[in-house]
């Protein structure tokens, strides 16, 4: 969704009258609302709700289809936004998908070869309002979890990464959902951190916004908290291994990050952890991490590793 957002942008300017409306899985609720749209909610590759159909205009920011543009169809709009796909006649014309684009490129060029004009530039979502735990403001982020065992590096050498910020004077917190609270536990305990530094499983979707907008940095692998950290403007260090940070990666006008990846593509969605990602070493990150608190890069940066 975060890659999304510039898309959003410009869909406000471009449709200042009209109400706006994301349709998007419930969770997603309180970044929709830092956003700005209010979110009604839509299952996976389900059917929108009637209180969605015959839209002036539909925008499937989803994907390509064909499933998707099904739904689309089914809303009956007067005006789709999508990229075409051959299966779909309806959307024969429309801009092509392009294998390998940045996201957040990809949604604004779906938008500019559509007449709306957009600018990946506009990725800043504004800070939660909610007031972030203390001890947060400053602090090191250590995120060990990610979706798949492929993107997820070795809670050990998270923990070393964790031992390292520590010992240098910060204070460092790990986070997480409720199900990954084990895994942050297994770090924090590895790292010597004491049990307070775990929040994983004791904040929702904006309760870690808040967490992440506080923070002095975010150490993470290549899932949704490195987007909050872009979006929030928080200096991170990203770690990519099966997938290319130069489609799902900080996007390069946007401040004070860092992309680590050894150049290795592999399969996303495999049951253990990428070799690409293993090459990452814990010394790499931990450099990384004392030049980003050194000095302030001017763009976001994709380190070749050894």
């Amino acid at each position: 969704m975060l890659t999304a957002v510039p898309a959003l942008r410009a869909l406000e300017r471009r449709f200042p009258d009209h109400a706006r409306v994301l349709a998007a899985p419930a969770p997603l609720a309180p970044l929709a609302g830092l956003v700005g749209w209010p979110l009604v909610p839509t299952g996976e590759m389900e059917p929108l709700s009637r209180l969605l159909e015959r839209p002036d205009v539909l925008v499937n920011l989803h994907g390509r289809g064909p499933q998707s543009h099904a739904i689309v169809l089914a809303a009956h709009p007067q005006h789709r936004i999508w990229f075409e796909h051959p299966d779909v006649a309806a959307s024969h014309g429309s801009p092509l998908w392009r294998a390998g684009e940045h996201e957040v490129d990809r949604w604004c060029r779906l938008l500019r070869e559509s007449g709306v004009k957009a600018s990946p530039a506009e990725l800043a979502i504004a800070a939660p309002r909610c007031v972030a735990p203390p001890g947060v403001r400053g602090a090191t982020v250590v995120h060990p979890g990610a979706a798949s065992a492929a993107r997820r590096w070795p809670a050990k050498r998270f923990a070393a990464v964790a031992r390292a910020e520590a010992a240098a004077g910060r204070t460092v917190l790990v986070t997480g959902s409720q199900a990954e609270r084990p895994l942050a536990l297994v770090v924090a305990a590895t790292a010597g951190l004491p049990l307070r530094s775990v929040l994983a499983g004791h904040t929702d979707l904006a309760g870690l916004a808040s967490v992440v907008a506080a923070a002095s940095s975010v150490v993470c692998g290549d899932t949704g908290v490195a987007h909050l950290a872009a979006a929030l403007g928080t200096p991170s260090v990203v770690l990519f291994g099966p997938t290319s940070p130069a489609e799902w990666g900080p996007p390069r006008h946007v401040r004070r990050h860092r992309a680590l990846w050894t150049g290795r593509r592999g399969d996303p969605h495999a049951d253990r952890p990428d070799p690409g990602l293993l090459e990452i070493t814990p010394d790499a990150v931990i450099a990384e991490l004392e030049d980003l608190h050194r000095r302030d890069p001017r763009g976001a940066d994709v380190r070749r590793v050894a």
